[in-house]
């Protein structure tokens, strides 16, 4: 019946289950889509930090070779002799065939500051610092056989003025200058380019090449995605701090990327890869610029956004999957279960040939289903043998019960007998002193009777608590059953029973307690005289082998740690000594009860013979645990029995053993 609160197996699987994927897939989804992330923005830096590279080498290599085009064409002789048409010709020529985009070329005269020749007409050029400038040309030679750097008399000067428009960002603006000497080699004239050197913008975000940015060794922008910030200082914008630490490493010539914030004025974030160059600005003079590599974060994080819906679309497909799967899976465990619990609460009610349902898809839940019929019958069984105990225990109950009375009869008919001698011979009804020495003679017999039954009570109940001491010794058993048969042989006459025994010519050394094992014997012949009216007894001993009646090795005995337990199976002789009487024999089926403490085949206090019913119980534990067995037959009623018992034989070899003293005892003779 269901309680308030509880759930079936099928709902809270489904529950814990999901409960517990869900948010695992979740985690996976955010690990993945972080992981995604710091891929694109690292692969954006190393991309960008490339591409600083790329752009300071073009730019570097630009420069080069402007610089070489102009030193080649000082050396012409149009622009040498000074002649302004000739000049002026020669320049719009020029300025179509140099490498890089040039806005203006002009030559002016150093004698007399005036232009000579223009290519952007009446525009005047700033004025060029001629101060390291070879006066001559053997100065000029001597200075280039003195170095081996190249154009280093060519001057940089940065143009911020008439800066074109353009959709690609600000380009870098620059003049080149170089020297034009004379005819007769004296300087004379400089011949300047105005350059904008373009870097094109990225055609794609996926390609994440960037927009230029040039920062000389100062601070000032000399190229800006955004034209207004063009000549300005870096102190001046919001990334001061990031612009100042780039150029710390451009001075130590390190390459490198950094994020960049607000740099078009939006609250957007930028990555930027950065490189050094180096450029001659005198002959003497060279700076290190900053040339950088800029993107906005967005760009380089363009692919996360497919990304992203394809994380969704596999997560949400993965929980679908999950869902039915569980609901899949919930009914294969679910359903087995619900059956099995259907068929345990009908247990009691079942048809017995009945049996759990099986054949399920699950292989543990198949094997559960046979535990449980396994469980079932062994109940079933466990019940039968339940109730066999209980009636076995009812009969222990009735057989306790039958004990008592006669063992209250036992007692009591010894005590009367004592109390009357004793009252005859005290109150003076004997005639002569030999009458009272015959009462006298009876109340000691029964006194002996009383404590034998008395012994007998408490031997058994030091057996049960495993408290019964014994004295083991080396003896011969020849001497042991003599002397028993010597006990009994009295009471062997006074019934005309032959009570045969021939004492055998070798010696048999057993290692056992000599006087209970006289006990054992003399229970056995007692009991074979008490229930033998004709015929005889016979006591016959044999040595044997492991003997075939000997029990299996599981069923040995334990030592209760008084008594001496070899392994049968290890002893390498037996003694056997059976006791055959011609009495009136047990029935099978009480046969196996003899040995049992309170059991008498007749238990009434009238049979015909007296006793306890424990001397058997007491000889077959005293047996045991001096390492024997004992064993009872009978053919049937009327037919004899026969007691056997069955000794381990002292080997010759640990007979010297035990014979040899012992060095102290040597040292002391």
């Amino acid at each position: 019946m269901a309680m308030v609160g509880q759930s079936s197996f099928r709902r809270i699987l489904l529950l814990r289950i999901l409960l517990l994927s869900i948010p695992i897939l979740f985690l996976g989804m955010a690990v993945t889509f972080r992981k995604a992330r710091s891929s694109l923005l690292q692969t954006a830096r190393e991309n960008l930090e490339q591409s600083a590279v790329g752009k300071a080498v073009t730019i570097q290599d630009s420069i080069n070779a402007l610089q070489t085009s102009l030193s080649i064409a000082s050396e012409t002789a149009p622009l040498q002799f000074g002649s302004p048409e000739s000049a002026a010709v020669f320049l719009n020529r020029l300025q179509k065939q140099l490498p890089t985009e040039v806005s203006c070329l002009q030559l002016k005269d150093l004698e007399n500051p005036q232009m000579i020749a223009s290519t952007c007409g009446n525009r005047i050029l700033d004025a060029v610092n001629t101060q390291d400038w070879a006066k001559n040309t053997q100065d000029l030679a001597k200075q280039r056989d003195s170095s081996a750097e190249l154009n280093r008399d060519h001057t940089l000067t940065v143009n911020t003025l008439n800066r074109p428009s353009s959709t690609e960002g600000s380009p870098l603006n620059l003049l080149v200058s170089t020297a034009v000497y004379s005819t007769t080699g004296q300087l004379r004239y400089s011949l300047t380019a105005q350059t904008a050197i373009r870097q094109g913008k990225t055609l794609t975000p996926l390609q994440q090449q960037g927009e230029t940015i040039v920062i000389d060794q100062d601070g000032k922008f000399l190229a800006h995605p955004q034209q207004g910030q063009v000549g300005l200082n870096i102190a001046q914008g919001t990334n001061g701090d990031r612009f100042q630490d780039i150029l710390s490493n451009i001075r130590r010539g390190d390459a490198d990327s950094r994020h960049l914030f607000n740099l078009s004025g939006e609250q957007t974030e930028w990555i930027a890869g950065f490189s050094p160059m180096t450029v001659p600005i005198t002959r003497k003079q060279k700076e290190t610029w900053a040339v950088l590599a800029v993107t906005p974060a967005d760009n380089a994080l363009d692919g996360l956004a497919d990304i992203t819906q394809i994380l969704l679309i596999l997560t949400v497909g993965l929980l679908a999957a999950h869902l039915l799967a569980m609901l899949y899976m919930a009914r294969d465990l679910a359903l087995p279960i619900e059956q099995l619990g259907k068929y345990a609460l009908r247990i009691h009610k079942r048809d017995p040939l009945e049996r759990a349902p099986k054949n399920f898809r699950i292989r543990e839940l198949n094997h559960l289903a046979e535990v449980l019929d396994n469980m079932v019958g062994r109940l079933e069984e466990r019940a039968k043998e339940l109730e066999s105990a209980w009636q076995e225990a009812e009969a222990a109950n009735q057989l306790k019960s039958r004990f008592l009375a006669t063992t209250s009869h036992e007692l009591r008919t010894p005590l009367n007998a004592i109390i009357g001698s004793i009252r005859l011979v005290k109150d003076g009804c004997c005639d002569s002193r030999e009458e009272e020495v015959e009462f006298l003679e009876q109340a000691d017999k029964a006194a002996i009777h009383l404590l034998k039954i008395i012994n007998d009570l408490l031997d058994i109940q030091r057996i049960e608590e495993k408290k019964l001491p014994l004295a083991i010794e080396t003896t011969d058993l020849r001497q042991i059953l003599k002397d028993a048969v010597d006990l009994e042989t009295v009471a062997a006459q006074q019934k005309n029973l032959a009570l045969n025994f021939t004492k055998p010519p070798e010696p048999i050394m057993v290692r056992v307690d000599p006087g209970r094992l006289q006990q054992v014997f003399i229970n056995i012949i007692h009991n074979a005289i008490k229930f033998t009216d004709h015929g005889s007894i016979t006591i016959q001993t044999r040595l044997e082998s492991i003997p075939q009646d000997l029990p299996s090795r599981s069923a040995t005995p334990s030592s209760n740690g008084n008594g001496h337990h070899p392994d049968p199976y290890e002893v390498e002789d037996w003694v056997v000594i059976t006791i055959q009487d011609t009495g009136i024999g047990i029935d099978l089926a009480q046969q196996h009860k003899l040995f049992r403490p309170f059991v008498m085949v007749d238990g009434s206090t009238t049979r015909k013979a007296e006793g306890t019913g424990l001397g058997l119980a007491i000889s077959r534990n005293l047996v045991e645990m001096m390492g024997g067995q004992i064993g009872l037959h009978s053919p049937g009623p009327d037919q004899g029995t026969t007691v056997k018992v069955t000794l381990p034989l002292l080997s010759l070899q640990t007979r010297r053993d035990l014979e040899r003293p012992s060095v102290a005892e040597s040292a002391k003779a």
